[in-house]
């Protein structure tokens, strides 16, 4: 189970291959960051991009930003090599791509070890088997693969997303029964600030951790989209004070701003302030 006040709202991808943008990648104002030996790097370069991620890693300077490699498929002539580097490599976790079912992780497992395994759900029968994925022992993450889903179910682009809905809710129920990270697909339009704030916002308001970026013009957006904002972290800190003032008061029930708090609400309080903390700190490091 990960502590659910760690922030990962944004998730920012990194092709393994680039000194450049290895290098940056240290002092960007990201919480997680998706090494990429799969899609952003070239045939030709597969095998250069192992050793060139291993060095960077190597050097460090990430700081608490997490270390997520994502691996080609074990069904590709590079996954395989590409697994068993990840192990000796100093990163936090290996994401593996077209996840379809637990088996799947079973498999990368028996070659990465007691490594932290994160699960790209982009196909629809990753969708149908969500809960069995999410339920794996060793699954610590989920990122969605909004493009490939809706490659493979052939739908037309909708700023509302309604053709993905369907999937996009399943792998977020299978992730909070299992108490899983879950982050949302990337935004394809880098330039459009507005349509990605609007899609922010609606991961947000679905449950979503954060959200895989692929630019780092994204990156404000995302964290101030996934963060607790300051009404947030204020209406907190007033409900937990009615509250334990009632409690006090032999009483089960608060009332702020005319509405209801009870103990579920001030729950939610508590994680809300946990959360605030833990971006806090991070900023720090």
């Amino acid at each position: 189970m990960h502590s659910r006040a760690r922030p990962y709202r944004s998730v920012l991808y990194i092709p393994g291959s680039k000194d450049r943008a290895l290098d940056k990648a240290r002092t960007m104002p990201v919480d997680a960051i998706i090494f990429d030996l799969e899609d952003a790097v070239a045939v030709e370069e597969k095998e250069n991009a192992r050793e060139t991620l291993r060095a960077a890693l190597a050097a460090g300077g990430y700081g608490a930003r997490t270390r997520i490699v994502r691996i080609n498929g074990l069904d590709t002539a590079w996954g395989r090599a590409d697994a068993a580097a990840v192990r000796g490599m100093k990163a936090d976790a290996v994401l593996m791509p077209k996840v379809g079912s637990a088996a799947d992780l079973d498999a990368l497992a028996a070659i990465t070890g007691d490594m932290p395994l994160w699960a790209m759900m982009e196909t629809p029968r990753a969708m149908l088997n969500a809960d069995q994925i999410a339920g794996h022992p060793r699954l610590q993450g989920m990122v969605m693969g909004t493009n490939d889903l809706a490659k493979d179910l052939q739908t037309r682009f909708r700023p509302d997303r309604l053709p993905l809905m369907t999937g996009l809710g399943l792998c977020l129920l299978a992730a909070k029964a299992h108490g899983r990270v879950i982050v949302d697909g990337v935004y394809n339009a880098y330039l459009d600030d507005e349509g990605l704030r609007a899609e922010c916002d609606q991961g947000r308001d679905m449950g979503f951790d954060g959200k895989t970026l692929i630019h780092p013009a994204q990156v404000d957006i995302a964290n101030t989209a996934f963060a607790p904002s300051q009404a947030e972290i204020d209406l907190a800190r007033r409900q937990i004070a009615a509250f334990d003032e009632a409690q006090a008061a032999g009483q089960g029930v608060a009332v702020v701003d005319g509405r209801i708090v009870e103990n579920l609400h001030v729950a939610t309080a508590r994680e809300i302030l946990a959360k605030a903390e833990a971006i806090a700190a991070m900023a720090t490091e």
